[in-house]
């Protein structure tokens, strides 16, 4: 009890002194104590303080818009009904995040019943706005973001790459049925696994344009050299001290120009990406990508073909017959042998896929940007930690497609799903980049 009248005691100090510091006009004292304080009472006082004395301050402002985040409850709730009572747009992005836009929830609808901070913050947010029209609502929430479009649209970079395809918008068939993937096996031998984890479907997709082939030493090596010395493109959660430089950029088997980057990971291909104005594609892109809207099981069509594609048995000369055969050849592996493993990205035309795409299957696993085990996008937050911190986490690990030069005929389908660790960097895995279609109808004209 008493202990408890000591901690009330030194609580009731600390708001005195937080009112003192409204009074004599201290603003900056006042937010560092409403962000930083270790007690949730006085952070909360500092809140109500500075939107009593200071709501016009672009500080307290920012202030107040940051405490609605608060990992405490009562305070994040006093910052979202100050944020409405004093009408602070500064929180509107940040209110926005909590319960999405007001001209889609004042529209009649079927929703969930909602708690504290959704009742809450919806109130703030027409407070802020002033309106509760749905129509209303959408053009000031035009004219609010206005600003931030504009500059988001500036920042963007101009596609690096003329060398691409259009992949029309509409849907395709993904996935597979359990008789395709037989039909596969009984051409191809024994090498029958569990791969039916992507399972028959439709998905409809915008139209967008990917790069024909996968990215290359010689791209990549632009890339590097724009990127010295810059964090401009690198992904928030990159590691600490990361180097995009491949690492077999010495390995003569792998550093020809022409040749599918590789030795990179998960953060360079991100970063190239950007650099290169686009982004990783998602699975179901490069899966349609590879293999149009008929469902084909390989980029060519439905018959398996070894030369259309740079698998395994083209890389070591051998054609292994089964698993015990494959593991043996692969433990053959070494510094000099197989002598020519990957070839140039635009190689073997004639397997192209049905946009022009080549070496969807085979060459090189491809990366995207879907994890393996959720299917969302990946959204790491590993920074900081090593890898053997995060190696059986499911959210370090991405969707790899297409196969590579180590890979039986099994895994070039147009549907087989591998994976990889985020910072895993390997002479087997490149990738490629997708871009906007700006102005492509869904027909691909």
């Amino acid at each position: 009890m008493v202990a408890a009248d000591q901690h009330e005691a030194q609580a009731s100090e600390e708001i005195a002194m937080a009112e003192k510091f409204a009074a004599e006009g201290r603003v900056a004292e006042l937010c560092n104590l409403a962000r930083k304080h270790r007690e949730w009472t006085v952070r909360a006082a500092g809140v109500v303080l500075l939107g009593e004395h200071f709501a016009d301050d672009t500080e307290a402002k920012e202030t107040i818009a940051s405490c609605t985040h608060d990992p405490v409850d009562q305070v994040a709730f006093t910052a979202i009904r100050t944020a409405g009572e004093k009408r602070v747009d500064t929180a509107i992005r940040d209110l926005i995040c909590i319960t999405g836009w007001p001209s889609n929830f004042t529209r009649d609808h079927i929703s969930k019943p909602v708690g504290f901070g959704a009742a809450y913050t919806k109130r703030a947010l027409l407070s802020i706005f002033g309106s509760e029209d749905p129509d209303t609502l959408h053009r000031l929430e035009d004219e609010h973001f206005a600003g931030l479009r504009k500059k988001v649209a500036a920042s963007k970079q101009e596609r690096r790459n003329e060398d691409v395809v259009l992949v029309p918008g509409g849907p395709f068939i993904a996935g597979a049925s359990r008789r395709q993937i037989e039909q596969v096996y009984e051409q191809v031998g024994s090498f029958q696994m569990n791969d039916q984890d992507n399972r028959l479907r439709a998905v409809d997709l915008e139209p967008f344009y990917i790069d024909r082939t996968t990215v290359t030493n010689r791209r990549y090596a632009e890339f590097l050299r724009d990127a010295a010395g810059t964090d401009e493109f690198d992904h928030p959660d990159q590691p600490i001290g990361h180097d995009h430089t491949p690492a077999h950029r010495h390995d003569s088997r792998f550093n020809d120009p022409s040749q599918p980057v590789v030795g990179v990971d998960w953060y360079d291909a991100w970063a190239f990406a950007k650099w290169a104005g686009g982004r990783l594609p998602t699975e179901d892109e490069w899966e349609k990508a590879a293999r149009g809207v008929d469902g084909r099981s390989f980029p060519w069509g439905n018959e398996w073909n070894p030369a259309y594609a740079n698998e395994v048995s083209r890389s070591f000369g051998v054609d292994p017959k089964d698993r015990h055969e494959l593991e043996k050849l692969l433990l053959s592996a070494r510094p000099d042998h197989p002598e020519s493993p990957v070839l140039p990205a635009d190689a073997l035309p004639e397997g192209a896929s049905p946009y022009g795409a080549l070496n969807m299957s085979g060459n090189v696993w491809e990366m995207t940007a879907t994890n393996f085990y959720t299917k969302d996008a990946m959204d790491p937050f590993l920074k900081g930690r090593e890898p053997i911190e995060f190696m059986n986490r499911k959210e370090a690990f991405f969707v790899l497609r297409g196969g590579t030069w180590t890979s039986p005929a099994v895994c070039l389908t147009t549907y087989y799903r591998g994976k990889d660790l985020i910072t895993d960097r390997h002479n087997e895995i490149g990738f490629r980049c997708v871009y906007p279609a700006r102005g492509a109808d869904r027909s691909g004209s």
